[in-house]
């Protein structure tokens, strides 16, 4: 099957790519669309050691599957399979068991293909009337809305979010619906023009006030970002880490012991909000589209979405 392969930190177009087999409890998925996040474009980077089909974003459609009833259902699919068995799992927290497979990222295939395999329990029916366009946000969407459910955050709550990318604008506009004290720091006008169409506070890093925010929410992955997080938090106060950091990164332990801050690592969230705020109209995420590619040009579109100030890119296989 036609797919894009990553190997080596070389990304390229394939077409003799074995197309996955499901094994029992999984479902074959034909991708109608993919899309390209910053943990894509890093691991082409090298951020994580993967060999094979990148891509963990996507709406499909069921192929076969051993419930027939899935069959024919257009679905989005959470990315960890777990074993299910295990004390983690039997825990409740199945993203992170430890021999899990990550769709794109560890140990499975991803959706920058024809075709993709997931665990049936992983799956979820997209309704009729959301666009596969708007569908395809879900699971970033719902890595957004994880932040409150770690975190809580309503009205009175004073939230700074650094970042103006993909995610930073997903956390951001999720933020927006509790009614906290909000503002997001970036660097690129036209990402931040977006949020302020929709009434969200912004501004550049050198005009955030110092250890003030009760919630700083961190999107950016950089050292430079998780400084600023760092100094705009106020003492006992809470940084939430979003984004994935590639290497070592420094931090003045001292100063989170004194100040009592809370730090939180936030990782993978609920698909059934995600999906519900996406079919109830809540939440509009199409004017974040800026591409859309064929699979044959992903490569290209790898390219397109690594610009400056370009937020989603689409592949359409």
């Amino acid at each position: 099957m036609n797919a894009l392969w990553l190997e080596d930190r070389v990304l390229g177009a394939r077409d003799d790519v074995s197309r996955p087999v499901p094994p029992p409890g999984e479902a074959l998925v034909r991708v109608r669309l993919s899309g390209i996040c910053n943990t894509d474009l890093e691991m082409v980077k090298g951020y994580y050691p993967f060999t094979g089909v990148p891509g963990h974003e996507f709406v499909g459609e069921v192929v076969s599957a051993d419930a027939a009833e899935w069959v024919g259902r257009r679905v989005v699919g959470e990315i960890n399979a777990s074993c299910g068995t295990c004390a983690t799992c039997r825990a409740g927290r199945r993203t992170h068991c430890p021999t899990r497979t990550v769709l794109g990222i560890k140990g499975r295939g991803g959706a920058m293909a024809e075709c993709l395999t997931l665990p049936v329990e992983n799956l979820h029916v997209v309704p009729d009337h959301v666009a596969d366009e708007v569908a395809v946000f879900t699971e970033p969407l719902a890595a957004a809305l994880q932040v409150q459910a770690q975190v809580a955050i309503g009205p009175g709550v004073r939230v700074v979010v650094i970042g103006d990318g993909k995610l930073g604008q997903l956390v951001a506009r999720t933020l927006a619906l509790t009614g906290c004290g909000l503002t997001v720091v970036g660097r690129h006008p036209r990402k931040l023009a977006r949020l302020g169409d929709r009434g969200i506070a912004t501004c550049a890093a050198g005009d955030l006030p110092s250890r003030e925010a009760d919630v700083v929410v961190e999107c950016t992955g950089s050292p430079g970002g998780l400084a600023l997080a760092r100094d705009a938090v106020r003492p006992r106060g809470t940084i939430v880490l979003k984004s994935t950091y590639h290497g070592e990164t420094s931090l003045n332990l001292s100063g989170i012991v004194v100040d009592e801050v809370t730090l939180v690592g936030s990782r993978c969230g609920p698909f059934a909000p995600a999906l519900a705020l996406l079919a109830g109209g809540t939440l509009d995420v199409t004017d974040m589209v800026d591409d859309r590619f064929a699979l044959a040009d992903g490569v290209r579109a790898f390219g397109r979405a690594a610009e400056p100030g370009v937020l989603k890119v689409l592949i359409r296989p």
